[in-house]
């Protein structure tokens, strides 16, 4: 049958089916283990027979779940046309659901002439019916309650200090063991670093491809996360992990990359894509075919927006979210998605619209990472009004402002109030806008304010790799510091971040390990770092417990206002709606001039009669801000002020201590926030 895609079971048997236009013939390999060095049989596919328009397709009788199989395709090898083929070569269904022997892939077998069965990734036949998912369902917990939690799933446990067994540490099994400390951080949803197959050779050897932007597979999750060696065991241990996380209240969602392929420039391995339809699945040169176009920065761009590679992106989503129970996506370099077949960029791209109206897709987060490594950048001009988008600009400025960068408190203004400059479209929820100080890409938040350079030296690249421009300061003396000053210094703008962060208008999201000051010792771009560099270390939960407190206390304050919970954007004061007033030293007086490095303003839910007060200051001097006048009886309450030592720099709302004064000294860089009660 010619439908559906990949390896599909039934009562009586296995269908095949695998979409190649320009191959000459296909044969179908059945493996006994996945380390065979030769097929157990070799199943030659008749066009005449096995082929209906571009769909090669073939039944076994008898055959279940847990087959181990490849394809082998000949055809062209004109690489200047376009025309890859390599009968040698065993390659990867686009569909696979599973994949087998990375004990023994070589990448390098992969990319060199001869045949590399034994060293060859593999597929499996999955059957995803079989499974109890106990009455599991999407959990569509809304933007405006959500908080984002971008975890590594290998890196977040480990770490020897996990306290896990050695088998299940930095598996989906192990992240499981871990709800409970995600549950009392705080947050509502864990943004999962990539999970779909990747190749881990996809760097500069002898380092691995630790962050997972390599997809070999994207419909299989990454087996080395599995705890479970047997060839199914993926697939159920991140069922069981997912059906863990909603029965906890948390969502998951994945960080997919359909930009690139693991299959690299023109000197790449030959795993799938490129063995089957090089040049509809990727973007050539147009002057000459044996190149890619690069517009992700990693060798190759797929063509989106053109034929099988379309439908592939659109049918791994289903799949993801119908059968493996997701709930949403990130993806990365999405505005690739904005280009045709040959690269130009367009408006109202097809592969956007099919995404944004699929019903399938109807309940889950779309997030858009709105810009990619050939100059496009559409963050606030991304397709419709279905994606939210990584705000990049909100963590340049923020990051601006607290290091007390001149010019920055209109900007600041701006990204508290969920960005409308950037998103002028007044039916827009604020929370389109996902703000963050920190990402997997970049400093972590202790190293931003530890590090004025990056420090790349270990990825061996000779420290030209990762980004220049990191918007840091070191609070006075690079990297690690045994001045109490410093110390103090840096612990105190984490704590600014974050309350910033937490305050504004949009949905937050942050750094796995920034809660406990994770360190990557100044490293940017730490890609190939599987290791301590890049691993959470448990024991840091004791070591930083005041940053922790206050992590979660912000987090916990926030999530308990319905001011911070808002679908609309705040309006003027006057208006029976939530609103904002803006002030300065003085009040209703917010000082918007170059040399100015504060601002105060005041949040009020005039349904619910909370009223919030809130001064930030980058200013190396103390400051004096007057306050608002309350109505007798009230008080001002002090809740955050992170110019002050723990534990005094954040209460609980019922242990406030009031604030009689009709003004507030703010000490030098610090955030204070004040309710009324």
């Amino acid at each position: 049958m010619s439908y559906p895609l990949g390896a599909t079971v039934y009562p009586n048997g296995v269908n095949f089916c695998l979409f190649s236009k320009t191959c000459e013939s296909l044969e179908l390999l059945l493996f006994d283990t996945p380390d065979a060095a030769q097929p157990s049989k070799v199943i030659p596919l008749d066009p005449n027979v096995n082929r209906t328009f571009y769909y090669w397709h073939v039944f076994i009788p008898g055959m279940k779940a847990g087959q181990i199989y490849g394809y082998r395709a000949d055809g062209l090898h004109l690489p200047e046309a376009g025309y890859r083929f390599d009968p040698d070569k065993i390659l990867l269904d686009p569909y696979t659901k599973a994949v087998v022997n990375d004990e023994n892939y070589s990448r390098g077998a992969a990319s060199q002439p001869g045949n590399n069965c034994a060293e060859a990734f593999k597929s499996v036949v999955v059957d995803p019916k079989a499974y109890d998912w106990e009455g599991d369902l999407p959990l569509r917990i809304p933007y405006s309650e959500t908080i984002i939690y971008e975890l590594h799933v290998g890196g977040f446990t480990r770490h020897p200090s996990s306290g896990l067994p050695a088998n299940k540490r930095g598996t989906y099994a192990g992240l499981v063991e871990k709800i409970p400390y995600l549950k009392d951080l705080g947050i509502t949803a864990v943004e999962l670093m990539p999970i779909h197959q990747f190749d881990e050779q996809d760097a500069v050897l002898p380092l691995k491809n630790y962050w997972g932007y390599s997809t070999v597979a994207f419909f299989a999750p990454h087996r080395a996360y599995s705890s479970r060696r047997d060839p199914l065991g993926p697939v159920e241990e991140f069922k069981d992990m997912v059906k863990a996380f909603h029965k906890a209240g948390l969502e998951v969602i994945l960080d997919v990359v359909f930009n690139h392929t693991a299959e690299g420039n023109h000197n790449g391995p030959t795993l799938c894509f490129r063995g089957l339809d090089n040049a509809l699945y990727y973007i050539l040169e147009e002057e000459d075919e044996q190149y890619y176009s690069n517009y992700s920065g990693c060798g190759n761009t797929v063509k989106a927006n053109y034929e099988i590679a379309g439908q592939l992106i659109v049918d791994s989503l289903r799949y993801w979210v119908s059968e493996m129970h997701v709930d949403g996506f990130r993806f990365d370099l999405a505005s690739i998605f904005s280009r045709d077949k040959n690269g130009y960029p367009i408006d109202d791209a097809p592969i956007l619209w099919i995404i944004k109206s699929d019903p399938v897709l109807a309940g889950t987060k779309l997030i858009a990472e709105a810009w990619d490594a050939g100059g496009l950048y559409e963050v606030g001009s991304f397709a419709g009004d279905r994606f939210t988008e990584w705000n990049g600009q909100y963590r340049d400025d923020i990051r601006s402002f607290v290091k007390s960068d001149p010019g920055k408190v209109q900007q600041l203004a701006a990204r508290i109030m969920g960005s409308p400059d950037i998103y002028p479209k007044t039916d827009r929820e604020p929370h389109c806008s996902i703000n963050f100080i920190t990402c997997h890409d970049g400093f972590t938040i202790n190293d931003l304010v530890s590090y004025n350079d990056k420090h790349n030296e270990a990825n061996g690249e000779k420290n030209r790799d990762g980004c220049n421009y990191n918007v840091s300061w070191n609070c006075g003396e690079e990297g690690l510091t045994d001045n109490p000053a410093i110390e103090a210094l840096r612990l105190q703008q984490i704590k600014n971040f974050m309350t910033i962060l937490f305050v504004s208008q949009g949905t937050p999201m942050i750094l796995m390990g920034d809660e406990v000051r994770r360190t990557q010792s100044g490293n940017n771009n730490a890609y190939c770092q599987d290791n301590e560099l890049s691993w959470f270390d448990w024991s840091d939960i004791g070591k930083q417990a005041d940053i922790l407190r206050f992590m979660k206390g912000i987090i916990r304050f926030t999530q308990e206002r319905h001011m911070f919970r808002i679908n609309t954007i705040l309006q003027a004061e006057g208006q029976h709606l939530p609103y904002i007033t803006w002030h300065g030293l003085h009040l209703d007086q917010p000082n918007w001039e170059e040399d100015s490095r504060y601002l105060a303003f005041s949040l009020r839910h005039p349904d619910t009669g909370e009223y919030l007060h809130i001064m930030l200051s980058s200013h190396w001097e103390p400051l004096v801000f007057e306050l608002p006048p309350l109505r007798s009886g009230q008080y001002w309450h002090r809740i955050v002020d992170t110019g002050l030592s723990a534990p005094h720099d954040l209460y609980d709302v019922k242990m406030a201590p009031p604030v009689k004064a009709l003004r507030y000294r703010v000490n030098p860089r610090s955030s204070v926030v004040l309710m009324a009660k």
